[in-house]
């Protein structure tokens, strides 16, 4: 079974795809296992790379109620994570079909990790990390925790 490759080592600015939970995990849980990938990230050593409909999903996600974050946190934590994304539009002509995520809420993460060209997503989702295994998204990215992801930092 083909497994995408990151390069080693991670070139500076290396295209990367956070799902929301990664992206709530990293800065409004300011999960303290994840500190030196955030740090990366904040430097620039990473490039987060997102599009409209996955930063709308992130607002939504902000308001939820047992998260208990005031309107000014999250228009914060929204504001600061597109400022530091590259905005990266749906493609009219996918390079690939992908296999179809069973919550259809996270097909747009896996859409975008291919039309990005990002080299990896970084999401706890187990259903999507079983999807990091199938050999066309494989070829092209790879699907990895935010914990497994940060391992393979400098």
């Amino acid at each position: 079974m083909a497994t995408h490759t990151l390069p080693s080592p991670l070139p500076h600015g290396l295209p990367v795809v956070l799902d929301t939970n990664a992206v709530l995990s990293l800065w409004m849980f300011e999960d303290p296992g994840l500190v030196r990938l955030r740090a990366a990230l904040e430097a620039g050593a990473l490039q987060p790379v997102s599009r409209e409909d996955c930063l709308g999903e992130l607002q939504r996600v902000l308001t939820y109620v047992q998260f208990g974050q005031p309107p000014e946190r999250q228009a914060e934590i929204a504001q600061t994570y597109r400022a530091r994304c590259q905005l990266v539009p749906p493609s009219a002509t996918p390079s690939c079909e992908l296999p179809s995520c069973l919550d259809q809420d996270d097909q747009k993460f896996l859409e975008l990790a291919r039309d990005s060209g990002a080299q990896a997503l970084l999401t706890r989702d187990k259903l999507v990390l079983k999807l990091g295994r199938r050999p066309v998204i494989a070829a092209r990215f790879a699907i990895l925790t935010p914990e497994r992801f940060q391992n393979l930092l400098p």
